[in-house]
């Protein structure tokens, strides 16, 4: 059928996780980068990954869509609501910060986590 519309399907956890694995290992390089050129005195605990992860997967989730990994991956967020406005950056900070915890992603209903709930947003195939 020409011009028919499909619907967004709700990404898999396989590749949510291959998203966040490009995600992680990106900004662990940048900051190790940092810290090699002496712009950073040192990544205690991987604090400083952990900031750079959250503020790079808000700032592209309000701007792009989707942070680098989920990009990379072929993924996108959206407001859950069905609107087409870009998510917020305030959505995508909160929605980031509570990835960053961890606990939120292993939590689900609805095929989303308690960051897609909290930030009222879904993660979708392109």
């Amino acid at each position: 059928m020409t011009g028919a519309v499909t619907p967004e399907r709700t990404a898999t956890w396989g590749r949510r996780i291959l998203a966040l694995g490009v995600d992680w290992i990106t900004c662990l390089a940048v900051v190790e980068g940092l810290v090699a050129v002496g712009v950073l005195a040192g990544n205690p605990n991987g604090l400083g990954t952990l900031v750079l992860f959250v503020l790079e997967s808000a700032l592209f989730t309000a701007l792009a869509g989707g942070s680098f990994g989920k990009l990379a991956t072929r993924l996108r967020v959206v407001r859950h609501d069905g609107s087409a406005e870009p998510v917020t950056l305030l959505r995508a900070l909160v929605r980031s910060t509570l990835v960053g915890l961890l606990v939120p992603p292993l939590l689900t209903f609805d095929g989303r986590g308690m960051h897609d709930l909290a930030a009222g947003t879904r993660t979708v195939t392109l």
